[in-house]
């Protein structure tokens, strides 16, 4: 009785906005808002395998290795990182098209906590433009350089409508971290409980063709499916925002 009296509230109250909404299902289902923090899966049986810093010179053959596997990940691109996101066009448009998730990590990679709300917002842009001139949609998703979420940015994050990723297992091969050692930091992690949310880099030859065999593996071993981010947080129809929106023509940075 409680959950049709919350539904049929939930359908008024969404029924008096003019433009597109979720279903007041996909509502009640969602246990995030935008402009708020996550850093685990809110279910379990289930591996998120995020990767931050592309697009990179090993993007297309990390989406073989998922593709070939019968998984999907998430990649959290840049715009400038590692050279323009544009001269990696292609293989960003293949994750994409594969399935897997495209989400933001900025333009610049910059330390948000310390910008204003105009330049914080002017680096999402960014990023979102390119997209659409890549492969047609804006993302919806975004986890933040080094992980700072301080200053305005998650008061940006909400007025963007942005769901932002944080993680609960540092696989640490941004701090020389082999293979192995962030393996046994995926199995001191464990498990159990609900699904991990990692922090990995698709930049390092050892994490693209190693650890993502080995995390493959391991998942298998313990039953755990592996999803994109939004999947793990049972919003897989929300990794993109709605609506239609138009290429600038731009294909350079």
């Amino acid at each position: 009785m409680l959950f049709e009296t919350v539904l049929g509230g939930l359908t008024l109250a969404l029924g008096a906005g003019a433009r597109a909404v979720p279903s007041p299902l996909e509502v009640f289902k969602r246990d995030h808002t935008a402009g708020t923090v996550i850093s685990k899966c809110s279910r379990p049986g289930v591996l998120a395998l995020a990767y931050d810093d592309g697009p990179y010179q090993f993007t297309s053959s990390l989406v073989d290795t998922l593709d070939a596997a019968g998984v999907k990940g998430t990649f959290f691109f840049t715009g400038t990182l590692y050279g323009c996101i544009y001269n990696q066009a292609a293989a960003v448009k293949k994750a994409y098209e594969s399935g897997h998730q495209v989400a933001s990590h900025t333009w610049t990679h910059p330390h948000m906590g310390s910008m204003s709300a105009s330049q914080i917002q002017a680096e999402m842009e960014k990023v979102e433009q390119a997209m659409v001139n890549i492969f047609g949609r804006k993302p919806q998703y975004v986890r933040p350089p080094y992980l700072e979420t301080g200053g305005s940015f998650l008061s940006v994050m909400r007025q963007m409508n942005y769901t932002v990723i944080t993680n609960d297992v540092d696989a640490g091969d941004w701090n020389n971290q082999s293979p192995q050692q962030s393996e046994q930091r995926f199995q001191q992690a464990g498990a159990g409980g609900n699904g991990h949310i990692p922090l990995m880099h698709e930049t390092y030859s050892g994490t693209v063709t190693t650890l993502t065999n080995w995390l493959i593996d391991w998942a298998k071993t313990n039953n755990l499916e592996i999803v994109t981010v939004a999947e793990c947080l049972d919003d897989a129809e929300g990794m993109y925002k709605e609506g239609t929106f138009e290429p600038n023509g731009q294909n350079s940075c």
